[in-house]
């Protein structure tokens, strides 16, 4: 991968994983993406991720995953890169995907581990390498072993990261340091690292990892993407002063699942509805109250 190319399709900073809005029968809400896309862009972060964790991608059918797609790279329109979240637990319906989405617009694409099924080291290997071969798209691995069952582990991703020049890097958010580590000092030179855990972002960004793809980026982007870019920029005191402001709500958005703190703050900023597709339910109205009150205090971005 040439440099010019890496930084267009991995830039440095902050990628937002966008929630999927949803109107009161339950569809893609296409005005209320549109609003999001615009805040965070607005905002100043670097890329976006469409149809990730955030975005309730377990609960689309290929049909809804392709209009929200198509959805995103409208309301985007080409400002900023653009990652697609494309894997699942079965290889052959993960290649048959490559074929029937349209990708012309779209970056990299985001390659979460197969999950439930939990493969082995060497079947993770081989689902990687089949999507690999099957693709001239730039991959980023995805790495949340709380969500799928199993973990992608060093050795396996550093072994991807030699032997295909299409995996360019790995989001990962296993929370295991000692894997995170290995991982920054085993490396290819241009293979890229970034943090998927909002809360140990800014630690895990000293170790030499090149950003985060944030939830709670999409309520407050510019005060996350510049807690990261102080970060990155070597100014450590100015990215620890954003990161404990933002910590408490940091922690709270998460505490009844995600997405459904991150889609109540977005409602509270009229950005979109607060609908989840079961078996996601809303937060307590106790949890909602403490959100208000930490908004509140936070203040409001410009």
């Amino acid at each position: 991968m040439n440099p010019s190319l890496n930084e267009q399709v991995l830039p440095r900073g902050t990628g937002i994983a966008l929630v999927t809005p949803f109107d009161s029968k339950g569809r893609p809400d296409r005005k209320g993406l549109r609003r999001i896309i615009d805040h965070v862009v607005q905002g100043g972060v670097e890329f976006i991720v469409a149809l990730g964790t955030t975005a309730e991608t377990p609960t689309l059918s290929k049909e809804d995953r392709m209009e929200v797609l198509e959805l995103v790279k409208e309301g985007l329109d080409g400002r900023l890169p653009l990652w697609c979240g494309m894997g699942g637990n079965d290889t052959r319906e993960l290649l048959e995907q490559l074929t029937s989405f349209d990708l012309k617009g779209v970056d990299a694409l985001l390659s979460v581990t197969p999950y439930y099924n939990r493969p082995s080291q060497d079947g993770l290997y081989a689902h990687y390498r089949e999507l690999a071969l099957a693709t001239d798209h730039p991959i980023v691995l995805y790495n949340v072993p709380a969500r799928t069952g199993c973990s992608l582990m060093a050795e396996t991703t550093l072994r991807l990261a030699n032997d295909f020049k299409n995996i360019v890097a790995t989001k990962e958010a296993s929370g295991d340091w000692m894997q995170i580590m290995e991982i920054m000092r085993s490396k290819p030179a241009d293979f890229k690292v970034y943090s998927g855990d909002d809360a140990i972002s800014l630690p895990l960004l000293s170790l030499g990892l090149v950003g985060v793809v944030s939830v709670v980026g999409n309520a407050w982007p510019q005060t996350f993407g510049q807690m990261v870019r102080h970060a990155l920029a070597g100014e450590p005191a100015e990215a620890r002063q954003l990161h404990y402001q933002m910590l408490p709500l940091m922690t709270a958005v998460f505490r009844e699942g995600s997405p459904a703190g991150i889609k109540f703050i977005l409602q509270s900023m009229g950005l979109c509805e607060d609908h989840l597709r079961l078996p996601l339910v809303g937060i307590s109205a106790r949890l909602q109250t403490e959100l208000i009150d930490l908004r509140s205090r936070f203040g409001k971005e410009s």
